[in-house]
């Protein structure tokens, strides 16, 4: 079994209730795809773990070096080509100093688990089951 687990139930149309551990999350798609929006869609969720990764790795960065920052700020945006995202862009905003936040840039990269998953595309593998 995987280290980690995350399950999904489909409630019909394109509503999702998600359970990452204890946490409970609704995915659903735009109106204009046919979904009822009443939550974000997978791909803003592939986003919001980027971003959210990005912010950690960030404050683990700084912590690990005694730096003091007190607003981290990530925005993420990604370019569709077809089925997938081409490009995905970070944008990391902080009142580090200047010359301290390319160290925690460089930091903060290597200790991203979402980001480092994504430049090293892991294997996927999908089976099936009965309910």
């Amino acid at each position: 079994m995987a280290d980690r687990v995350i399950t999904a139930q489909w409630q019909g149309d394109f509503r999702v209730d998600v359970h990452a551990g204890r946490f409970p999350l609704r995915v659903d798609e735009p109106e204009r795809v046919g979904g009822s929006d009443t939550g974000p869609q997978p791909t803003d969720l592939l986003l919001a773990a980027v971003a959210s990764c990005m912010v950690l790795s960030v404050a683990y960065s700084a912590r690990k070096r005694n730096l003091h920052v007190h607003r981290i700020e990530v925005t993420v945006g990604g370019n569709y080509d077809g089925q997938r995202f081409r490009s995905i862009e970070i944008l990391v905003a902080t009142d580090a100093d200047p010359d301290v936040a390319d160290v925690l840039m460089a930091s903060a990269q290597r200790v991203c688990y979402v980001t480092n998953t994504l430049r090293e595309v892991p294997e996927i593998t999908v089976t099936h089951t009965a309910v």
